[in-house]
């Protein structure tokens, strides 16, 4: 299989926050499974992310505006249950 036609073979719901979870927020906010999808999709092999965190900084839409985050959390814990999780 090509890394291009990747397809996630399972998906779960988050149950509590990380820091996984926040980055899979934003990119699930911007349109995109996680970053694997975002990446195959705007053809990109770096994701800008703030150096203090590590959270993904800037994203892209398919529409191609873009989605700005903040350096601090943004999901909130009510947010949390709706952050899908993709296996591959």
């Amino acid at each position: 299989m090509a890394s291009s036609d990747v397809k996630p073979k399972s998906v779960s719901r988050a149950k509590k926050w990380s820091e996984e979870i926040e980055n899979l927020y934003r990119f699930q906010q911007a349109g995109y499974r996680d970053e694997t999808e975002y990446k195959q999709v705007k053809q990109v092999s770096v994701v800008d992310r703030w150096p203090e965190t590590g959270y993904v900084k800037k994203l892209q839409r398919r529409d191609n505006t873009f989605y700005y985050y903040n350096k601090q959390r943004e999901c909130d814990d009510k947010e949390v249950h709706k952050v899908k999780i993709y296996a591959y």
